[in-house]
């Protein structure tokens, strides 16, 4: 059944409250007339369990506690954000089927056994997956695809990404979606034709194969590069991020078009409808 959305702002759970995202979520709920922050969570046994979310963001009015059992945390949600590990993620799709709420996730470094596991779950509840949220990155994705379409395999493909030093996963998810559009638009695997890391004598360039680079250090949000080199000629497609509120939006706008939808697996391109 189609959910319509709120006649009052919509009630979100944030997953990992003292993260990077989970604190930039926080922030950017309480400037959004839109939603109210109803719950919030963090793992078993970290500092910040039982504190309210006023302890921790004092300009912040809220009573809200700071749980680390999702069941009980989520009880009263309509949406739970979710830029998490992948274990963690799991076991709160599996809490939103069951509440048959809306799950947006953001988190990246999943293996296939997890995300088949969170594609049984949109059986029951509306699950948003992507490796990005934001808008620049999402048509960067549209127009890597239509490129790699368009240019024929004397083009190599590569893709660099370049994070803060805390950052844990790499390729990053949104270096991943990038090699997916690049793997559609040439027709091809991504799993048999990536290159993930060179060291030593590697021999020449593979080719058709789709490679990737990953650069870690001080404190930068996020910048990807998707490099079509030809004979003569190069083509940089590129997406700077500079503030992660873009990402925090994304997820919330995310959430606010989930509501209105049935349960399944979206992803950002179904929320902007582009691609």
């Amino acid at each position: 059944m189609t959910k319509n959305l709120p006649s009052e702002p919509a009630r979100l759970g944030v997953v990992g409250v003292s993260g990077r995202m989970g604190q930039m979520l926080v922030e950017t709920v309480s400037e959004n007339p839109l939603v109210h922050l109803a719950a919030a969570t963090e793992q078993f046994g970290h500092a910040w369990v039982s504190a309210t979310i006023a302890d921790k963001f004092p300009h912040i009015e809220s009573d809200i506690v700071i749980r680390d059992d999702v069941e009980e945390a989520f009880s009263s949600v309509d949406a739970i954000i979710d830029f998490s590990t992948p274990a963690a993620t799991v076991r709160n799709s599996e809490c939103a089927a069951s509440r048959q709420i809306v799950h947006v996730i953001g988190t990246t470094g999943m293996s296939a056994h997890e995300l088949t596991k969170i594609n049984r779950c949109a059986t029951s509840a509306v699950i948003i997956r992507a490796g990005n949220m934001s808008l620049g990155v999402n048509l960067l994705v549209g127009l890597t695809e239509k490129v790699a379409h368009t240019l024929g395999s004397e083009f190599d493909i590569e893709i660099l990404e370049h994070h803060h030093r805390y950052k844990v996963d790499a390729p990053s998810g949104t270096a991943l979606m990038l090699g997916d559009a690049a793997a559609r638009g040439r027709n091809i695997s991504l799993e048999t034709m990536s290159d993930r890391g060179r060291d030593g004598i590697t021999g020449p360039r593979k080719t058709g194969n789709i490679g990737f680079s990953s650069v870690r250090g001080g404190d930068v949000v996020g910048e990807h590069d998707v490099i079509f080199s030809g004979q003569g000629e190069r083509i940089v497609l590129r997406h700077i991020a500079t503030d992660r509120t873009i990402y925090a939006r994304g997820a919330i706008n995310a959430a606010l078009w989930g509501l209105k939808q049935k349960p399944g697996a979206y992803d950002m391109k179904d929320v902007l409808e582009i691609g």
